[in-house]
């Protein structure tokens, strides 16, 4: 049923990001033009600061400076946050620009160009503490912001669902 897809097809949907930044597409963006983006296409949905207009959970919000440090959200495993945010769970920053890339925003997905995606990423980093407000994210140093996320140290393979520790012992 129906037709081979063509290279240019394929290519238009090829567009994941791995966490070893493989499929990363080349652009930069800074957190004032992020800042911009996010309102005009992101806070009607995610609040001005990424704190949610009760539409979806809050983008931003609950680490700590020592979260920063230690790459592990203690309010995670400690029960003390009273909600998680996209910045306590993700574990790779290629993730958050994967998701934005493809789909957002939610009204036309797949329309931001890697610049605007950088940008927004980067103004997302700037309100979680993670850069300064005059930073600018690229795929020259995206790999660096990786060793800031505050939970970079957070994901597990205890759960046997991926290839790890845990399937390795059968549990």
């Amino acid at each position: 049923v129906g037709r081979q897809a063509t290279p240019a097809e394929v290519k238009s949907w090829d567009i994941d990001v791995r966490p070893d930044f493989k499929g990363l597409p080349k652009g930069s963006g800074n957190v004032e033009r992020g800042n911009e983006l996010f309102e005009e296409k992101c806070a009607s949905c995610h609040g001005s600061f990424g704190e949610s207009n009760e539409v979806f959970t809050p983008l931003a919000g609950g680490t700590t400076k020592d979260d920063i440090k230690n790459g592990r959200v203690k309010g995670l495993s400690s029960g003390e946050l009273p909600q998680r945010t996209t910045f306590t769970k993700v574990a790779t920053i290629s993730t958050v620009f994967d998701y934005i890339q493809r789909a957002m925003p939610w009204t036309s997905p797949k329309s931001l160009k890697p610049d605007e995606v950088y940008a927004i990423l980067a103004y997302l980093l700037n309100l979680q503490e993670i850069v300064p407000a005059d930073f600018v994210l690229s795929d020259k140093n995206i790999a660096d912001v990786q060793k800031l996320l505050p939970n970079r140290n957070g994901m597990t393979t205890e759960h046997g669902l991926w290839p790890g520790a845990a399937a390795k012992k059968g549990g």
